[in-house]
């Protein structure tokens, strides 16, 4: 089941829907994930948004509300897996936290990204791939050497937080 949106968590939901996996990737309503309308040049749904969410199935659910809260509690209760990459707190906000997944699914993998963790001095703040990228010295390896730093040309820092998250959740199962 897949919380996420933008990038990483559906990027992990990408990799284990392309090795078979049944990726449910929930939405939210009106604007879905808005990833749909990212630098789209034509039509109603970018093509950054088709690749990252293919072989997945999609439903829209509004995570804010008692009957949203209760569709993904009974999602839950058939789910191996959930991926969210929300600031720290939103789900347990939602009441989606770790003890109500567990509780609707003792076995479920939850598999959290954040820009700095869930916990720390730092896991409150937001962050997407520019920030870890540039926190983690990676943009000032990129570029040249007498010019300010530059991207590598894809959002590297939440693709590979994807990776891992894929990874991570296959080694827990």
């Amino acid at each position: 089941l897949e919380l996420g949106n933008y990038i990483a968590a559906p990027t992990a939901g990408r990799m284990l829907a392309d090795f078979g996996a049944e990726v449910i990737k929930v939405e939210r309503p009106v604007t879905g994930d808005e990833l749909r309308n990212w630098r789209l040049y034509s039509g109603d749904t970018s093509m950054l948004f088709r690749t990252i969410n293919r072989n997945k199935k999609s439903i829209v659910l509004d995570l804010r509300s008692p009957e949203g809260r209760q569709a993904v509690l009974g999602l839950v209760e058939h789910c191996d897996v959930v991926l969210e990459n929300f600031r720290p707190g939103t789900l347990e906000k939602w009441g989606l936290g770790p003890e109500e997944l567990n509780a609707a699914n003792p076995d479920v993998v939850l598999v959290r990204i954040s820009a700095f963790g869930q916990t720390g001095p730092l896991a409150d703040r937001p962050g997407f791939a520019a920030v870890a990228e540039a926190m983690g010295g990676l943009r000032e390896l990129v570029g040249e050497p007498d010019r300010e730093p530059v991207r590598v040309g894809v959002s590297i820092g939440d693709s590979i937080a994807g990776l891992y998250g894929a990874f991570s959740a296959m080694m827990a199962l």
